[in-house]
């Protein structure tokens, strides 16, 4: 989706870098403008994505991402077996829960960023067989992997969303803005 990103004020990566993230985020949170839970819930295609399952799977993702730089548990960790619950509301969770949820972890993902002493600063991979052996990656691979993880995401949002009502994503770029109405 075609939205400005302002320039960052000279030198200053780590703004460029947490702007570019924010944007992407934004695609998919204008995505949900004005749907309710069930119409978020919908899976117009034979794709299991559902626009409040892809809110929860940009959230839950990012705060692993976190956790993983800042070297802490993630509370709220995937295993094989709840994987899929991961792409779905549970009961009790509301979009508006969700959406509130991921502002949380996206402030405390700039905050970090913001305070680790330079980009440069690496952590460690878990072992996993999709990573490197005792890999490791720097602190602005951390946010360009969660500006194209968003991304990815924030693109399936942009069709779930035309598929459900034909709202595109320059529609609802001028809802947002109050340009557009219901």
């Amino acid at each position: 989706m075609v939205t400005h990103v302002p320039p960052e004020p000279r030198g200053d990566e780590r703004t460029a870098l947490l702007a570019f993230a924010a944007a992407q985020r934004g695609g998919i949170r204008r995505a949900v403008l004005g749907l309710s839970d069930e119409q978020a819930a919908q899976r117009p295609s034979a794709s299991e994505l559902s626009l409040s399952g892809l809110v929860k799977h940009a959230a839950e993702t990012e705060l692993n991402w976190l956790r993983m730089a800042q070297q802490r548990p993630n509370e709220r960790a995937r295993t094989p077996e709840t994987w899929a619950e991961g792409f779905r509301l549970a009961e009790g969770e509301t979009l508006a829960g969700m959406l509130d949820f991921w502002a949380d972890v996206a402030a405390r993902t700039e905050e970090f960023v913001r305070s680790v002493p330079s980009l440069d600063d690496t952590f460690p991979l878990p072992e996993a067989p999709w990573f490197p052996k005792e890999g490791k990656v720097s602190m602005r691979w951390l946010v360009l992997h969660l500006i194209e993880e968003t991304a990815r995401h924030a693109g399936h949002a942009d069709i779930v969303r035309e598929s459900l009502d034909g709202r595109t994503a320059f529609e609802l770029l001028a809802m947002e803005r109050g340009a557009a109405g219901d």
